[in-house]
């Protein structure tokens, strides 16, 4: 059975996939500089027969043709970036760039999705259609680099009819998978305001405009847009993670500076509570004697999983793997610029399990201890390469 074909070759390529991953996860590079990782990738896919094209500066698309005629296309998602974070690890293949790391798997999702093509590749004779291979820059910043190659083009010649990819996740056991229907991940937007003030002696409040009270009064009232405005069925967060106020013991500012997200799962309701926010914060400094400047940068929207696609990838999965290993994925209000493929084509995005408890193997995505228990590798390989050859024969 191909199954079991596919499952086997899964089992043989692992420690090359392995390998792959931890050359990675020693040279990782910053959004948009992926150089060394995509020279990486081309020549992986170079020595495996697999033509492919440069896009979004280090991005790269590559197809795979089946030799059984048929015009179905369906698209296979890596992204490659990592993150400024300095690794704490000490395992053999920590990270040799100083200050910057593969956090959140970026490394496995490239090995696995190389892997995958390599499958593939062998079974070009069973099967029909194209499979388009691409391997994103800049998931982890702004404008993201998903939107960059939709604008040249990755969805199109040829256009996929669906496209797939998958997150590690610590908080899921490896051998799981977690997969939802309809809205998976939440939108984000960054949010910057500055309060301008009047600064002076802290002895003497009362010839001063202190901004530091004054955004204080804006960060707590700023809660209510998600506890008092927003609709209870709707999923929303407002944080604020960085607020500078350069003043001193009894030094007032001039001017304080406050940078957060906002995060949510409706279109509709996120234009409105932009407006929201900024009309409150204006509004309360403007009262306060104060200044207040919003600027709110519209970032990813949320991930959609389209119903059907996803159905059939639960499916899929569950024969893969085992009905037992397949769980529903809760709402996650993290972001990721694969949404911006679902609200084009149809997608499907799902949670590849990557902890493992007993060997200690728990930290969270975005922490300088981050990392995977390397057998998912044998996972995830074949069940991508499972998922695209069924969805080519889909009905």
């Amino acid at each position: 059975m191909l199954i079991d074909q596919i499952k086997q070759q899964a089992k043989e390529i692992h420690p090359f996939v392995t390998a792959n991953r931890r050359y990675l996860h020693a040279h990782p590079e910053l959004s948009f500089l992926e150089y060394g990782t995509s020279h990486f990738v081309k020549t992986k896919l170079d020595e495996l027969g697999i033509p492919w094209q440069a896009m979004a500066n280090t991005g790269i698309v590559a197809l795979i043709k089946g030799d059984i005629p048929s015009d179905r296309v369906v698209a296979l998602r890596a992204d490659m970036d990592a993150l400024p974070i300095t690794e704490t690890n000490s395992h053999g293949f920590v990270s040799t760039t100083p200050g910057v790391m593969h956090a959140c798997g970026h490394d496995a999702h490239t090995s696995s999705l190389l892997g995958t093509a390599q499958i593939l590749k062998s079974l070009t004779s069973k099967f029909g259609g194209t499979i388009k291979l691409i391997f994103q820059p800049g998931e982890e910043t702004l404008p993201g680099g998903a939107s960059i190659m939709i604008k040249e083009g990755v969805l199109a010649h040829p256009k996929p009819e669906a496209i797939i990819g998958q997150h590690v996740m610590p908080s899921l056991e490896c051998g799981m998978i977690a997969v939802r229907k309809g809205t998976l991940m939440a939108s984000m937007d960054a949010v910057y305001f500055t309060v301008f003030g009047r600064g002076g002696h802290a002895a003497q409040p009362h010839q001063n405009i202190d901004p530091i009270l004054i955004t204080s009064h804006i960060i707590v009232a700023l809660q209510q847009v998600v506890s008092r405005m927003a609709n209870p069925a709707v999923p929303t967060v407002l944080s604020f993670g960085k607020v500078t106020a350069n003043g001193a013991v009894n030094v007032i500012p001039d001017k304080v500076m406050v940078e957060g997200t906002f995060r949510t799962m409706d279109e509709t309701w996120r234009s409105d509570a932009h407006q929201r926010m900024k009309k409150m914060a204006e509004s309360i400094a403007e009262s306060m004697g104060a200044i207040c400047e919003m600027n709110i940068i519209r970032g990813y929207p949320f991930l959609i999983n389209e119903e059907k696609l996803t159905a059939r990838f639960k499916s899929w999965a569950e024969e893969y793997l085992g009905k037992e290993k397949v769980v529903e994925a809760d709402i996650w209000m993290a972001a990721e610029d694969f949404a911006y493929y679902s609200h084009v084509t149809d997608a499907c995005f799902y949670l590849l399990g990557t902890g493992n408890k007993k060997r200690g193997i728990t930290s969270s995505l975005h922490t300088p201890t981050f990392d995977i228990d390397e057998n998912a590798l044998a996972i995830s390989t074949g069940l991508m390469a499972y998922a695209a050859l069924q969805q080519l024969e889909a009905t």
